[in-house]
């Protein structure tokens, strides 16, 4: 079986965290930014590539380190095991409530647009596909120790 090294980014602005759906493909479910490790970067760092290229969004900081696993993907139609790293991203200033950006080509042009919004931490989550939501307990309890509102 193949097998991949993904960085997920759990983006929060206040008490809500960044979701997103693939409009073209409503059976993608809702996600959070996620992506392939490149071989020459670390688990971190391709969590917060992948947070800025998926959402466009400025001013993203790194806060912290969540949680790893490793899932069988083939219950979502992959043959794939991944070894998946979670981290928490803080957002600055004042984001959108929600906008459509995605992957480009390189000419720039939308290929993969990703329908972005926020929800509500206090007010529960929707399911996200692929267990992708299993360290939102420990996002919760870094917001706790920061201090931050989340519930």
């Amino acid at each position: 079986m193949k097998t991949r090294h993904r960085a997920y980014a759990y983006i929060t602005h206040q008490n809500r965290l960044l979701l997103f759906t693939h409009p073209n493909q409503p059976e993608s479910g809702i996600q959070v930014p996620a992506g392939t490790v490149k071989d020459e970067e670390d688990a971190a760092t391709a969590a917060l590539r992948e947070a800025t290229e998926e959402t466009g969004l400025p001013y993203l900081k790194l806060a912290g380190f969540l949680g790893q696993d490793t899932r069988d993907m083939r219950d979502c139609g992959t043959e794939e095991l991944q070894y998946r790293w979670f981290y928490h991203v803080t957002c600055e200033g004042m984001p959108p409530e929600n906008w459509i950006h995605g992957e480009h080509d390189p000419k720039g042009k939308l290929i993969i647009p990703f329908d972005f919004f926020w929800a509500s931490l206090s007010d529960g989550l929707p399911k996200l596909v692929a267990n992708y939501d299993d360290f939102v307990p420990q996002l919760l309890d870094c917001l706790k120790r920061r201090n931050e509102p989340a519930s």
